[in-house]
């Protein structure tokens, strides 16, 4: 009888131990999901296109960032071509409405060439970005920006205050707007993580990055 007790009393701290053991593996759980990056790659509709896709979706502030020398010359010029022939016309063809219709009609053909040169300027920029047009350089520096953020620990697309449904939303209604930039100027301001890419290589490369130089502060051989 003594003995039963005795076995008893031993195997009564077993649920306790349990509990325990049950809570740690939770924890050690939760704490590699929290340090696994999530997938931000959403499947979306792609056009074919010659070169390769960077994001079909940019923002706003992006495409300016990205734009070339080349884009801001053929914005200026096409800024300025709509007021320029209006006033070359009025030189060889008067309109003889006077200085005050003149005036008038230059002030609202300059807004028409400012509105217009802009347009031109974003969308030679934009269409690098959807590969429609040759892109190199704005490949080398997109993997650039975003292994760095990478490596930062930050969004590589920017904070978002919006929901992932939200933010599904506002991507669907600009995505590929520059295609018809034209007929409805229509940009993206909104921080979201739906691009149509799949980012897994950017977290490739930066892992690449930062294995090379830890071996370099070790005193290693970033090619071995």
């Amino acid at each position: 009888m003594n003995e039963l007790i005795q076995t008893t009393s031993i195997c009564l701290p077993a649920p306790a131990l349990l509990d325990d053991t049950t809570e740690i593996a939770g924890q050690a759980k939760s704490v590699k999901m929290s340090t696994t990056p999530g997938n931000t790659y959403t499947i979306s509709k792609q056009i074919k296109t010659e070169y390769p896709l960077i994001d079909n979706d940019p923002h706003f502030k992006r495409v300016i960032r990205y734009a070339r020398p080349s884009d801001y010359v053929h914005g200026v010029v096409a800024a300025a071509a709509g007021p320029s022939l209006l006033y070359a016309m009025e030189r060889f063809a008067p309109s003889y409405v006077g200085k005050g219709g003149v005036a008038q009609t230059m002030r609202l053909g300059g807004a028409m060439g400012l509105c217009g040169g802009f347009i031109y300027f974003y969308q030679r920029s934009i269409l690098r970005f959807y590969g429609m047009s040759e892109n190199a350089r704005e490949i080398q520096m997109d993997m650039r920006e975003m292994v760095d953020k990478v490596k930062r620990g930050e969004p590589i697309y920017g904070e978002s205050q919006l929901t992932p449904a939200m933010q599904g939303v506002a991507a669907r209604q600009s995505r590929y707007s520059a295609l018809f930039m034209a007929v409805l100027p229509w940009f993206n301001f909104v921080n979201h993580s739906q691009h149509g890419i799949d980012t897994a290589k950017y977290y490739r490369q930066a892992e690449r990055e930062l294995e090379a130089e830890r071996l370099v502060r070790e005193g290693g051989n970033p090619s071995q």
